[in-house]
């Protein structure tokens, strides 16, 4: 996916209504997940990423801060995030308890 046409959001846009469902693309721009949910607002909240899985089944949630992630929207308007994390980076990362 071409993200240089691409609209980053703002850090006011960084809201959990923004960011859940939006699919997270890794350093070799695979889709590598998905964001389940957002604790707070802004760069210093937490993005809780569903790594894994098939179709919502058995997929491993991670912590990772959302200054950690390049969010934007396509020319559709979808939210999507970009990260240098492979998916077996995110995979290794300790699994998120709520």
């Amino acid at each position: 996916m071409d993200h240089t046409n691409h609209v980053r959001l703002s850090t006011a846009d960084l809201v959990p209504d923004n960011l859940e469902g939006a699919s997270v693309y890794g350093a070799d721009d695979e889709k590598v997940g998905k964001v389940d949910h957002v604790h707070g607002v802004g760069e210093a909240s937490t993005v809780i990423i569903d790594v894994g899985g098939f179709l919502g089944l058995g997929a491993k949630p991670v912590a990772v801060p959302a200054s950690q992630l390049d969010f934007m929207r396509d020319e559709d308007g979808e939210v999507h995030a970009v990260t240098t994390w492979t998916e077996d980076q995110l995979k290794a990362m300790p699994e998120h308890r709520d």
